[in-house]
């Protein structure tokens, strides 16, 4: 039996609130659980209270062979309790991400997002130049149409 860490989702609609549990990995998302090891509150303020987790039942399960799921991996990382998957996870990430960055090719979306932005703010510019050679080329003609006229 593979078991596995993930969460439980419990809320109502608009208010999420997540179980931790451990769990057959061939049940359903909210089927039966062999153990709750905590909870998860995303819209609690207090980070203390938005995270309550049974780290020394965690132990057991993953010492005993329980994958935890992404989520859970990264919840427990902030706990101070690094896995092997979530290792594993960062390191295919960094590879991937340089290999992206060997393409010249952008790999987050913030990179997409900041690559946008960042030429919609040189268009500007470019066309605020345009606008102020423009302005000076005008100023440097009436300039010169005016200096005859005053001799």
């Amino acid at each position: 039996m593979a078991v596995k860490i993930r969460m439980t989702r419990i809320g109502r609609r608009h208010r999420p609130f997540f179980r931790i549990n451990a769990v057959d990995g061939r049940t359903p998302r909210d089927g039966k659980i062999l153990e709750k090891l905590g909870h998860y509150d995303p819209l609690e303020k207090d980070a203390d209270k938005q995270v309550v987790i049974d780290l020394e039942k965690v132990k057991v399960w993953l010492d005993k062979g329980a994958v935890p799921s992404e989520t859970v991996a990264e919840i427990l990382a902030k706990r101070g309790l690094m896995t092997k998957y979530l290792e594993e996870k960062r390191v295919r990430r960094a590879r991937a991400k340089a290999q992206a960055k060997k393409k010249g090719k952008l790999f987050a979306e913030a990179d997409r997002v900041a690559a946008v932005k960042k030429a919609e703010a040189d268009k500007l510019a470019v066309e605020e130049a345009k606008k102020a050679a423009e302005e000076a080329a005008k100023a440097a003609k009436a300039a010169e149409t005016e200096a005859p006229a005053a001799e």
